[in-house]
């Protein structure tokens, strides 16, 4: 997609040449039809260009959780900073609203922008909460609710899947390698490469997708599958099997029957006898040939025929004679069965052949499972016990299983100076008027304590303040705060024409970083899986008392008769 910019302003990110969206699809055209028909009727009467103020947030966390990472931000900055319409967009949007709709509107849709549109966010990777906006949006109302479909969009898969991604960090341990393999099960090749970049961001350490790793710089992993075990039937389907050692002084010409020597000593070890007897040779073909093609990442896939009789044994020999000419295996993949008493028996099985055969650090060779892994399953292992080092995890991950979507809104708190409110006989789904300030406050523990929401023109809580906060609906819920520490929330991250300095977006693994360290700043309570204690998001006095009048105002008065 072409690059340009519209709208600059005077810091050093806000004049930049912003790149298009990351998928093609992502255009002006990406929204719904009654964002056309609101901005024929805006234009139509006029009101066009009336200045409103939008927030889009979520009312609840997903998966059962109290806590949400927010994703999606540069996408949608992205999105604005090449926002213009095309002569066929235009053409098409013409065919499909009503013939009534008069030719002007369509020279004001080839003339908009967003240079007058300014976008306040919380940094991406931030962790979240619900009825925090996690994104400000000013500018034109019609132009404005142009953005509501798109914007949803880009942050609500998103910051879905990586809150699933984090949900599983978390559980899995800080020390395990985690591996997102669910470009074949995700919902098309955009929730594919979606899939990997957001997973990345909320804490997995490298994906299977090529094309992700291409366009976003993620770690690759992956060795081989099931078929290439299976494709071979005899030892003697493999022609070349020489073998150069590591430092190039000599060269194995049959690395096959090396392999097969191993293996032979390994079956006589008495510490092992009864263990394993033949194992598949067409496995230990298939394996050898492998090695011979990655002998510095030989990691295999042993559960083909059966782990603990052949996968484990073949996949010994194979790693001695490479140990033999200076190599050093990476591995195992546990793809089926019980994989705690796999992952255990494979350790035990190593630490064997490192004290029979003098190997150091043999015992230590990864174990990786993978075989349809998800919270409930990382959990379970963990309460098995296990010796697994890394997890591959693609479709529980990839399509956020338990919960289809994040539920984001796009709501107006503000037109022409005027706060405005939603209302709902469901108190969840009434909003919170006007354009405001968010702060994060912080206790002495260093931990976050709640958020809490102000008029704009407040003054903003101070360190040491006695703060009260205010639940925005709930008179009974309210506490004092000492806060320790104060962080303002929103950001300006597109300042339009209006001047003002606006964020830089930072690379894929900064945001991924913040992620991490956010994630690590939180309290254990609030990040468990069963009953997890709310993180509480708060209103200042001033505004709590401002939302109920406003509420007061516009709800209509009942007569009984």
């Amino acid at each position: 997609m072409e690059v340009k910019v519209n709208g600059p302003g005077n810091g050093d990110c806000s004049s930049r040449l912003v790149d298009g969206p990351t998928n093609p699809m992502v255009t002006p055209l990406l929204t719904d039809l009654y964002q056309f028909t609101m901005a024929y009727a805006y234009w139509k009467a006029g009101k066009q260009n009336e200045r409103a103020v939008f927030d889009l947030y979520f009312r609840k966390s997903p998966f059962g959780g109290e806590y949400t990472v927010f994703a999606g931000l540069e996408e949608c900055i992205r999105l604005i900073a090449n926002f213009k319409f095309t002569e066929e967009e235009i053409s098409f949007i013409k065919k499909s609203l009503p013939s009534s709709c008069e030719d002007a509107f369509y020279k004001y849709l080839r003339e908009i922008d967003c240079s007058d549109v300014e976008v306040y966010a919380i940094s991406e990777g931030s962790v979240v909460f619900p009825k925090v906006p996690l994104v400000r949006v000013e500018g034109p109302v019609a132009v404005v609710q142009l953005l509501e479909t798109p914007f949803v969009n880009l942050i609500n898969y998103a910051s879905l899947v990586a809150t699933n991604a984090a949900r599983h960090r978390f559980v899995a341990g800080k020390s395990k390698l985690l591996l997102e393999f669910g470009l074949r099960r995700a919902q098309g090749p955009d929730g594919g490469i979606s899939a990997s970049k957001y997973c990345y961001l909320g804490g997995f350490d490298a994906t299977s997708n090529v094309a992700a790793g291409r366009l976003f710089g993620i770690p690759l992993r992956g060795t081989h599958s099931h078929a290439f075990v299976s494709s071979y039937m005899s030892p003697d389907e493999i022609k070349d099997k020489s073998l150069r050692s590591s430092d190039g002084s000599r060269t194995c010409e049959d690395f096959l029957s090396a392999a097969q020597m191993w293996l032979n000593k390994i079956q006589w070890l008495p510490s092992l006898h009864g263990i394993f007897g033949e194992t598949n040779q067409s496995e230990l073909a298939a394996f050898t040939s492998y090695a011979l093609a990655f002998p510095s990442d030989f990691l295999a896939l042993v559960d083909t025929y059966d782990v603990i009789r052949s996968g484990i044994p073949n996949f010994c020999a194979v790693a001695m004679a490479l140990h033999d000419l200076g190599y050093q295996a990476k591995g195992i993949r546990l793809d089926s069965g019980d994989l705690a008493y796999l992952s255990r028996e494979a350790r035990k099985f190593f630490m064997t052949i490192e004290k029979e055969f003098g190997v150091p650090g043999f015992q230590n060779i990864n174990i990786t499972a993978s075989n349809d892994l998800n919270e409930e399953t990382l959990d379970a292992l963990n309460k098995q016990g296990h010796e697994v080092d890394a997890f591959g995890i693609g479709t529980y991950l990839v399509t956020c299983f338990t919960q289809a979507a994040l539920g984001c809104v796009f709501k107006l708190v503000e037109i022409n100076n005027q706060p405005r409110i939603k209302l709902s006989e469901d108190v969840s789904k009434v909003s919170i008027p006007c354009k405001k300030r968010t702060f994060r406050l912080y206790g002495k523990e260093g931990y976050p304590l709640v958020d809490i929401m102000t008029g704009e023109n407040e003054p903003p809580p101070q360190v040491g303040e006695r703060i009260l906060c205010r639940h925005p609906f709930n008179e009974s819920k309210r506490a004092y705060v000492v806060p320790q520490q104060v962080e303002e929330l929103l950001k300006c991250y597109w300042s339009g024409k209006s001047g003002k300095t606006a964020e830089c977006l930072p690379a894929l693994k900064h945001i991924r970083s913040r992620c991490i360290k956010q994630l690590e700043n939180m309290r254990r309570d609030h990040m468990r899986k069963l009953n997890p204690t709310p993180y509480k998001v708060s209103v200042s006095a001033k505004l709590y008392d401002f939302i109920h009048f406003l509420w007061l105002n516009e709800a209509p008065v009942g007569e009984l008769q």
